[in-house]
C-alpha cells in the first residue's frame, strides 16, 4: 500500500472507531480508464414461451392492456425480456401463433423492452419456424433483439439414444455421454438458421443457450472434447453476420432440493461465490469464448433451481442479484435474464393468487438499484480491505458521472459494518448517494425493504438520492451497514 492509500486507511480507521462495529476498505479508481461498456438492454427477465399463450379466461399474461406488468417493468428498469425455456420446445405446448405474439411484442413496446424471441428446435419444423421469424422481422423489427433456437439443447433429455428416442437428428454418438451429441446439435441449428436467414437475410440469431454451469460444483459434465457447448458453438459461429453473441444459463447453487433457508442465505451471500463458482464458470466457458470475439449474455439464471422460499424470495436475493450483475458487467457481459416462471421463489415478479395484484420479489430491487449506478462502461478499481469484509465494490464511467456502487454482504451476529473511502481523483466534491436497505439489516426480510427511503408500490417507487459530503475533492468517506448496498454517484470534473 503506498503512503496516500495508507493514510486513506488511517482515516477510515478513524471513522471505523468513531461508528463502532465498522471495518475500513478503502477504494482507488482510475476514472481516467475506460473499459467495457454496459448495454442499454443490459438488465433482464427471462419467461417461459408458454406464458405467450393466453390463460383460462383468455387474457394474456403479455399484453399492452397489462398496465400494472408493464408498470412493474418500466419502474424496476427492465430492458430486455426473453421467451424460452423448457416449454420452448417441450412436444406437450403449444407454438404460439401470430395473436399471441402480437400480444408479446405490444406489450414489449409498451414497456420500452427489446425481445429474444426463441423458436422450437426439439423435434422442431424448419419451415414453420422460419415464417415465425419472418411475421415478427416484418411487424415488429424495432422490437426485437434477435432470435433464439432451442433450448437447453446439451441435456440427454433433448437427444436420441438407444432406448431413449427424441429428436432423431440429434443422436448422442456415445449413448449416455450428452457431449457426444454435439456435432449433430450443430448441423441441426445450422439447418434452422440457414431457413431463417433465408426468409429474414439480416436476423441475428444466437445460441446454445446451454444448460450445464459445468464445472461449478454440483453440476453435469455435458463437455464435447472437454469444452462446453458454448464454447465450441462460439468457435464454429466466430465471425457469422448472424451471431452477435452466445447465450448461457446459470443457476449457481444448483438444485435447491434440501437446502435450508440459513444455508441458502449464507451461499447466496458468501465469497465463494463469487471467487469460486463464477470464476470456474468464466475461466472454462465464458472467457474462450471472448477469445473467439463474441460475447455472452446469460438468458437464464437464478440463485437456486426453483428457489429456496425465505432466501430466493429475500433480502438475500437482491444482494446477491446485484452482484452478479455488477460482476458479469465488469468481466464482458452483454445482458442477464434472471428466470420466472408462473409462480415459484427465485421469481422477481409474480401473481399474487389471493388479490389478482401483480407483486415483486426483494430481487427487483436489485435490478432498479443497477439500473442507477450502471450507464457507462466499466470503470477499473482497486480496494485495500486489510480486515477481509464481505464486500464487492464495482465502478462505472458515464460521460459526467462516476458511479460507484458498494454491496455489503456480512450477515449474521457478527457482521459488519463498512466504513469505505472512495479516492476517485477526477471527481469534484460534491456526490450523491443511495441506499438499498432492509429492516434491522435482516437478509432473510422479504417486506420494508427501501431503496432511498422508499419501497416500490403499485409498480411505483419515489426514493431519493441524499446529498454526501465530501472531505475534499476526489475524497469520501462512505458508511455501508451490514446486508446493505449503496450506490455514490459524483459529478466528474
Amino acid at each position: 500500500m503506498n503512503g496516500i492509500l495508507r493514510k486513506l486507511a488511517g482515516a477510515s480507521c478513524l471513522l471505523a472507531f468513531a461508528a463502532g462495529a465498522q471495518s475500513p476498505v478503502v477504494i482507488k479508481i482510475d476514472d481516467q480508464a475506460h473499459g467495457r461498456k454496459i448495454p442499454s438492454d443490459f438488465s433482464g427477465l427471462s419467461f417461459e414461451s408458454s406464458n405467450l399463450l393466453p390463460g383460462k379466461d383468455g387474457k394474456y399474461l403479455f399484453s399492452a392492456e397489462n398496465k400494472p406488468l408493464i408498470n412493474l417493468f418500466r419502474t424496476i428498469g427492465i430492458k430486455d425480456l426473453r421467451v424460452g425455456g423448457g416449454t420452448a420446445d417441450g412436444p406437450e405446448f403449444q407454438i404460439p401463433g401470430p395473436k399471441d405474439i402480437d400480444h408479446l411484442f405490444e406489450f414489449a413496446r409498451a414497456a420500452g423492452i427489446n425481445i429474444i424471441y426463441t423458436v422450437r428446435l426439439l423435434n422442431g419444423n424448419v419451415t414453420g419456424d422460419a415464417a415465425i421469424a419472418n411475421y415478427i422481422q416484418q411487424h415488429y423489427a424495432s422490437e426485437l433483439c434477435c432470435f433464439q433456437i432451442g433450448n437447453e439443447p446439451d441435456w440427454h433429455s433433448f437427444h436420441t439414444a438407444p432406448g431413449h428416442p427424441r429428436d432423431p437428428r440429434i443422436v448422442e454418438t456415445m449413448p449416455g455421454v450428452p457431449g457426444s451429441a454435439y456435432p449433430s446439435y450443430l448441423a441441426t441449428w445450422k439447418d434452422f438458421a440457414e431457413a431463417i436467414r433465408a426468409s429474414v437475410p439480416n436476423a441475428q440469431i444466437v445460441g446454445p443457450d446451454t444448460g450445464s454451469n459445468y464445472p461449478v460444483p454440483g453440476t453435469k459434465d455435458t463437455d464435447y472434447k472437454n469444452e462446453s457447448w458454448t464454447q465450441r458453438f462460439a468457435e464454429d459461429e466466430k465471425g457469422s453476420p448472424a451471431v452477435p453473441f452466445v447465450t448461457q444459463h446459470d443457476y449457481v447453487g444448483e438444485s435447491a432440493a434440501g437446502v435450508g433457508v440459513q444455508q441458502a442465505i449464507d451461499a447466496m451471500l458468501s465469497p465463494a461465490w463469487v471467487t469460486t463458482n463464477y470464476r470456474l464458470l468464466y475461466d472454462h466457458v465464458l472467457a474462450p469464448v471472448q477469445v473467439t470475439g463474441l460475447s455472452y449474455r446469460m438468458t437464464e439464471c437464478n440463485d437456486y433451481t426453483g428457489g429456496v422460499d425465505g432466501a430466493s424470495n429475500a433480502f438475500a436475493s437482491a444482494l446477491w442479484a446485484l452482484d452478479y450483475m455488477h460482476w458479469h458487467a465488469s468481466h464482458g457481459a452483454v445482458g442477464i435474464n434472471f428466470h420466472n416462471k408462473s409462480w415459484i421463489y427465485t421469481d422477481t415478479i409474480y401473481l399474487d393468487k389471493k388479490t389478482g395484484e401483480f407483486r415483486i420479489n426483494p430481487k427487483a430491487y436489485a435490478i432498479k438499484v443497477f439500473d442507477l449506478g450502471s450507464h457507462g462502461n466499466v470503470a477499473p478499481l482497486t480496494l485495500s480491505n486489510p480486515d477481509a469484509l464481505n464486500l464487492t465494490a464495482y465502478a462505472v464511467h458515464g460521460e459526467k458521472t462516476l458511479y460507484v456502487t458498494l454491496i455489503n454482504k456480512e450477515h449474521g451476529r457478527n457482521a459488519r459494518a463498512a466504513a469505505v473511502t472512495i479516492l476517485s481523483p477526477g471527481a469534484a466534491r460534491d456526490a450523491r448517494i443511495i441506499y438499498m436497505t432492509a429492516p434491522n439489516e435482516d437478509p432473510a426480510a422479504r417486506t420494508g425493504i427501501t431503496l432511498g427511503g422508499a419501497s416500490i408500490v403499485d409498480g411505483a417507487w419515489e426514493g431519493k438520492w441524499t446529498s454526501l459530503k465530501s472531505e475534499k475533492a476526489g475524497l469520501s468517506l462512505v458508511n455501508v451497514p451490514a446486508a446493505s448496498a449503496a450506490v455514490v454517484k459524483f459529478t466528474l470534473r
